[in-house]
Parts: structure tokens; sequence; C-alpha cells
């Protein structure tokens, strides 16, 4: 059977159907492995790349690929693939969940009822709210068609102008600056890599709310809890963060801030899936055929 390097956790039934396939590894990827499974976060460098002789395709499971040498990958040959469009609609609602979640105090009033309590601060007004959406690629565009019929207005900004009806700004600091909630859809990598920095937030101004369902590297960590803390901005919705799954103990301190363990995918519907697409990318590259969702 071919070797396969298992480089993440991986669901019990994504895990059967790979070994009914391959011969699963994992830790350290053997040499002879032909295929790596992934998650959106793995690592894969040219480094690894040339430790890994026999190396053919990687499976993303999952949309990001922003940890994959994309060039040392395609200067060998190898094929990557991702999981696209079966995970928008449930990331979109989570984006919407933690945004309602932190203007409403979701999360800190179940804690307070929780533990025995009742009298809690009152929460804010959520709809008609400027809503600005940084990346409108499928999830953002998700994103915003969920929150037009209660924003009162919908803001963006893309690589470009779209063929749509809501405002565009050119960069993110204009964004923030005219948007009440910020909420980030955008790949990850080098672009945008803490693009959310101490002048962005103070743009964002002390009513605004910041939610992010992209990558952990689009937020400069340090600034946003300075900015928590300091009242510079109103709260955060976060699923996702700088070092997973390390979550700064003074992020999980502050009532304002809605916190998930990178759920934006994770519902039984969608990771089945992600699973099938990663299995049918492999099935597909194996027997010589074309790959269904392929990103090289």
């Amino acid at each position: 059977m071919v070797d396969l390097y298992l480089a993440t956790a991986a669901s019990d039934a994504l895990r059967a159907a790979l070994a009914a396939r391959f011969t699963l590894h994992e830790g350290d990827p053997p040499t002879t492995a032909r295929a790596i499974v992934g998650g959106g976060q793995m690592r894969l460098d040219a480094a690894m790349l040339g430790r890994l002789p026999a190396l053919e395709i990687v499976a993303i499971n999952g949309v990001g690929y922003d940890g994959l040498d994309l060039d040392a990958l395609r200067a060998r040959g190898v094929r990557v693939t991702t999981t696209p469009d079966v995970l928008t609609e449930d990331v979109a609602d989570l984006a919407i969940g933690l945004m309602l979640a932190v203007f409403r105090r979701i999360a800190a009033n179940d804690a307070a009822v929780r533990s025995g309590g009742w009298a809690v601060p009152l929460g804010r007004r959520a709809s008609g709210r400027r809503v600005g959406i940084f990346g409108l690629g499928k999830i953002g565009m998700a994103i915003a068609e969920r929150a037009a019929p209660f924003a009162g207005e919908l803001l963006y900004t893309a690589r470009s102008r779209k063929p749509v009806d809501w405002r565009y700004l050119p960069d993110i600091a204009a964004l923030a600056e005219a948007s009440d909630v910020l909420i980030l859809a955008a790949p990850g990598g080098a672009a945008t890599d803490r693009i959310v920095n101490a002048d962005v937030l103070a743009r964002l101004g002390t009513e605004g709310v910041l939610v992010n369902v992209a990558r952990g590297s689009l937020v400069d960590e340090v600034a946003l809890i300075a900015a928590l803390q300091r009242g510079t901005i109103a709260g955060a919705g976060l699923d996702v963060f700088a070092e997973e799954p390390h979550v700064p103990e003074a992020l999980r301190m502050l009532d304002q801030v809605v916190l998930a363990p990178h759920q934006g995918s994770a519902t039984v519907e969608t990771r089945a899936a992600m699973a099938a697409l990663v299995v049918a990318n492999l099935d597909a590259h194996f027997a010589g055929k074309d790959l269904p969702t392929p990103l090289l």
C-alpha cells in the first residue's frame, strides 16, 4: 500500500477511510511518503520537502494553505488540494454568531447564570451597525449576505472592487474607520500578516467590535489585547489565534471577548463533506484522474 503521512488530527471516519487505502504514518514523516494529509495550519517548507523525495500530493483538510511553500511544491511537481466551498456556509454562520454574541454578551451572560447570578450589564444593539468585511471571497460574500438584512450598511475591502452594491474601501485602515464591526475573512500569508495592528484597532474605535474567522496571523495579538484592556475597542469574537491551540490568558480573562477553538467548519455535516473531498482527491490522484479540487 502507498505510504501516507497524516500530519494532523483526523476524525475517526477520515482516519478509517485513509487506513483502508494507505499505510498511515504519524509523528515524523517517512521518506517513502507519497501523500500527506494535513490541516489548514500545516507547515511544509522547502527543507521538509527535501526530506520527502517520494511525495506526490498534499491533501489539505481545509481551505488554508499559508503554511505551504507553494513555489517549492510547484517546482517539484507536487500536487496540492484543499476542500473549498463545503465549509463556506458554516464559517459564515459562526462569524455572525460571534458578532451577535459579543454585542449581546451571550457567553458572559451564560457564565453568570450558570454561576447563580442574574443581574448582568446591558448588552448593545447588533442591528443597524456598519459591518465591514475584510476579504470578499466566497466566505466573505456568505458573511455579507447573512449580515445584509440587519446591517445599517455593508462595506468591504478586497484585492479588487467586486460587482456588488456594498461600499468598497481601498484598505483595511479605511475599512476599520468606517465600520462598527470589522469581520476578517481574508487568507493568511505574508500580505496579511498582523495587518490588524494598533492603528487599525484605533480606527475601529471605542464602540467597535473585531470578529476573526480567518487566521490568527492577521491580527497583532499583543496590540489586540492592549486595545481590549484599554477600551480602544469594545470587544472581539475570535475563532482563531496566533499560536493555536495557545490562547493568551489575557484574552481568556476579558468578558467582552467571545472565544472559540477554531470551530468555523466544525459541524458534523461539513467535517464529513471535507473528509469525503480529501479522500476523493487522493483517490483521483492515484487513479491518474483529474483532481476534484486542485490548488496546484
